[in-house]
């Protein structure tokens, strides 16, 4: 009997143990590695070069517009900042700059953010308004 059992092993192939199928994604860091983003892509450590771009100011306002109605003046405040860089000829950004500046009780900021607006649209329906504004900022 115990030759037939010594027959039966040999005829059958040994087992194998099943092999485990190694995955290697090189996009992404191995466990316990921190990702480091390099530094030219790293936009906190840039400065943002302002150069004409008339779309992009007017987007800077309806965004500002956005923020400004949901009372994130900051917020608003910081668009309306960045679309008078992006075109320094907007009267809306300057005007809205002036209203949310006022609103943050910045009264030096609004009255030259009025000033401004005053020079570009001396013939604006509420120059008249604006230019009373002024007289009132300190």
């Amino acid at each position: 009997m115990a030759a037939a059992q010594q027959s039966s092993d040999q005829q059958s192939p040994p087992e194998k143990a099943p092999q485990k199928k190694l995955e290697t994604d090189r996009s992404k860091p191995a466990q316990g590695a921190k990702e480091e983003i390099p530094p030219e892509e790293d936009t906190s450590l840039t400065t943002t070069e302002y150069s004409f771009n008339p779309l992009q100011s007017t987007k800077d306002v309806n965004v500002g517009n956005l923020y400004y109605k949901n009372g994130k003046l900051r917020a608003a405040e910081m668009r309306y900042t960045s679309a008078t860089k992006w075109n320094d000829g907007n009267a809306e950004a300057w005007l809205k700059l002036g209203q949310v500046s006022e609103r943050l009780k910045d009264s030096a900021k609004a009255k030259q953010a009025y000033q401004k607006y005053l020079e570009l649209a001396s013939d604006a329906k509420n120059a008249g308004e604006i230019r009373k504004k002024v007289q009132k900022l300190k």
